[in-house]
């Protein structure tokens, strides 16, 4: 079948709407016809520095309708809504024991650019093109694996709910999942785009008394402090370090880091107390740790994708949502699908915390 599909040619070329062909689903495999997708960092990285061999759909937070079913699934069936999220074996120990975003094959099934069985369903005056993520959302349909897939509420608006199914996941599932912080507890959340400001609402949801978000711009900030945060920092202005301390008489009981700046990952060391819990979840590269902080009893953990399993997860934000209490619509800016340039430009520029694009 033919389809539109946003193509990355080269690492750091911007993305070309071009046709390419899509094949059938396999037994296991569901052929959905995307609504929305949300614009994610980790698809500006993909296409800037590289993580799936070119040329490349990328895209991979998808939602949309059901199209067709392979002969193998049972959870599915034409017209239901879904949110397609990360790509897991569902057999290795981790899955097997509720962490499937520690999936021992998720390299490989995320970024190596074929499905499952080592092969490809998206193709180019055919030659084989990558698959990011399970899924290539960046398309007018996309094949994905059952398991990727994750059957939501019909009556909430799905081009809404593509961005539950990476970032915002993660930004919440660090702090619900990971972190579990204690009701009453302090939490500091570096980096307020979509993904700490996920975390903001999170920690509201969770009960923590003191709740401080940092960045560098104001109006990101102001909207940290409409989601839940009890203190705005800007860390521009402030020693970030001495503030906290001031703020929580000693420290934060947790942290999330969500910019992969070293130097602050480790002023979210710094700024926490003895046998605090920090979760890292931002793209770092090679760094420092402040080692004599961490020796305090503080604990500095890795999270993927919120350490979430999808599946109850997302639903679980949703009905949140339609009660009100995790409003992550007011992080989304719409933009249609030809103007995914601007939109990855605009993303990049801060100019919108959480970009959609709508398939027409």
């Amino acid at each position: 079948m033919k389809i539109k599909a946003a193509i990355t040619h080269a690492q750091g070329v911007n993305f070309s709407l071009e046709e390419v062909e899509i094949s059938e689903p396999t037994a296991n495999e569901v052929l959905i016809k995307i609504v929305a997708t949300g614009v994610c960092h980790t698809d500006a990285v993909a296409r800037d520095v590289g993580m799936s061999p070119f040329p490349a759909i990328l895209g991979h937070e998808g939602s949309g309708i059901v199209e067709k079913v392979g002969s193998s699934v049972t959870s599915l069936e034409k017209g239901d809504h879904v949110v397609i999220s990360y790509a897991a074996c569902g057999q290795c120990e981790n899955c097997l024991s509720g962490h499937p975003s520690y999936c021992n094959r998720f390299m490989e099934l995320n970024f190596g650019g074929k499905m499952e069985d080592g092969t490809h369903r998206l193709y180019q005056h055919n030659h084989g093109i990558s698959t990011f993520f399970g899924q290539s959302s960046f398309g007018t349909f996309a094949i994905a694996n059952e398991r990727n897939l994750v059957k939501v509420d019909k009556e909430v608006d799905l081009a809404l709910l593509g961005p539950l199914g990476c970032g915002i996941q993660t930004g919440s599932g660090a702090v619900l999942k990971a972190l579990k912080p204690e009701f009453g507890t302090s939490i500091a959340i570096y980096g307020c785009g979509a993904v700490g400001l996920s975390a903001v609402m999170a920690a509201k949801i969770a009960g923590c008394k003191n709740i401080i978000a940092v960045d560098i711009h104001q109006n990101r900030l102001e909207l940290a402090k409409e989601l839940g945060a009890t203190h705005a920092l800007n860390s521009n202005e402030l020693n970030i370090v001495e503030e906290i301390m001031s703020i929580t008489n000693g420290g934060t009981h947790y942290a999330v880091e969500a910019t992969g700046v070293p130097a602050v990952v480790n002023q979210s060391i710094e700024a926490s107390r003895m046998l605090s819990k920090i979760a890292s979840i931002g793209i770092t590269p090679a760094m420092e740790i402040n080692f004599p902080s961490l020796s305090l009893g503080k604990t500095l953990i890795g999270v993927i994708e919120g350490n979430t399993v999808p599946k109850l997860f997302i639903t679980d934000l949703i009905d949140y949502y339609k009660k009100g209490l995790f409003p992550f619509d007011k992080l989304v800016k719409f933009y249609n699908f030809d103007e995914i340039n601007e939109a990855f430009e605009d993303s990049k520029k801060g100019i919108s915390i959480k970009p959609i694009l709508i398939m027409q």
